[in-house]
């Protein structure tokens, strides 16, 4: 039996598709399924605050906000190789704010000018991220063209945990060196079961954070030595009405959730949350697979609920309220 016939890959110039980067390429980006596309190239999910946006005294092509931190994203598009020119732009973005993911992209990336990003990511602290990413368009025959991004720079998330160790004093304690090995352990059972969660960088804290679809709220889990957390955290002092709108949502959502989560609400406090507990004692490693096992089930059922109705939530007043 002859063996179904194959395509051929073919590369498309990317000026057969974007004649101009202010007016067709970065329009393009700035769509949610295509900075989707970016976001999972970096292992971020991403929200569009504005094309050619101002930041401070700067301009950034596409501004973006990490769901999961509400941190900065500034984008810079090129459809040539690239330049100094763009290259001190990032380097002045970095100067000039406080924390913020710098996200370079581009047809191709010389060797000086991938070498200068990696080594920005290496004498820059923890708050600041350099990416370089090329893109490139493929079809087979006359399919339509596919975008995609390679990963050619990108921050080294465990050197700089283990630098900014080395700057503590005494280094890490013995509490933190666990928080350290769970985190560890809990990327690879992620990994392990294919899990949609891009697995966190090893840090020393008790929680992590993913974005849930949007800014303002993200996805977290607590591992504490007598107990784990799942929960949704929304910043209440910028958008009050949110966690009232959620919960008007109650029996829908406890319902689709399969359990009752706590409804916490913070007055005066910045964050509200709504979440769920399990004791499992973190201590012993013994337990590890099954707080990783009931970690995942909560964050996958979270996830699935919560974020088509966060994408539709506004700053209007409850209805009725």
């Amino acid at each position: 039996m002859n063996p179904k016939p194959l395509g051929r890959l073919t590369k498309v110039d990317l000026r057969e598709y974007w004649k101009r980067e202010d007016t067709h390429f970065t329009p393009w980006l700035a769509q949610e399924e295509n900075i989707s596309l970016l976001g999972d190239t970096i292992g971020m999910e991403l929200e569009v605050q504005g094309q050619e946006a101002n930041v401070g005294p700067f301009r950034a092509d596409i501004l973006c906000r990490n769901t999961a931190d509400d941190t900065l994203v500034l984008i810079e598009n090129q459809l040539e190789r690239t330049d100094h020119t763009h290259l001190g732009q990032l380097i002045t973005y970095a100067a000039g704010l406080d924390a913020v993911t710098l996200v370079w992209v581009v047809q191709r990336f010389t060797e000086e000018h991938r070498a200068a990003l990696d080594w920005l990511n290496r004498i820059t602290d923890d708050d600041f991220h350099f990416f370089g990413l090329e893109i490139e368009l493929w079809q087979i025959g006359d399919s339509v063209a596919a975008p995609k991004f390679n990963l050619v720079a990108k921050p080294n998330d465990w050197s700089k945990m283990v630098k900014d160790a080395a700057n503590r004093p005494g280094g890490l304690s013995e509490g933190q060196k666990a928080q350290v090995e769970y985190w560890t352990s809990f990327a690879a059972f992620l990994e392990e079961q294919g899990a949609r969660f891009k697995p966190p960088k090893p840090y020393p804290s008790n929680w992590m954070g993913w974005g849930v679809g949007r800014s303002g709220l993200s996805l977290q889990t607590v591992a504490n030595s007598g107990e784990v957390c799942v929960r949704i955290e929304m910043n209440s002092r910028d958008h009050p009405s949110w966690f009232h709108k959620l919960h008007a949502a109650t029996d829908e959502v406890e319902a689709a959730l399969g359990f009752a989560p706590d409804w916490l609400e913070k007055p005066g406090m910045k964050h509200s949350m709504i979440e769920v507990r399990k004791s499992i004692g973190t201590k012993d490693q013994k337990k590890w697979p099954a707080a990783h096992k009931w970690m995942l089930e909560k964050m996958d059922a979270f996830d699935r609920v919560f974020r088509p109705l966060v994408k539709e939530l506004d700053d209007g007043p409850l209805q009725g309220g």
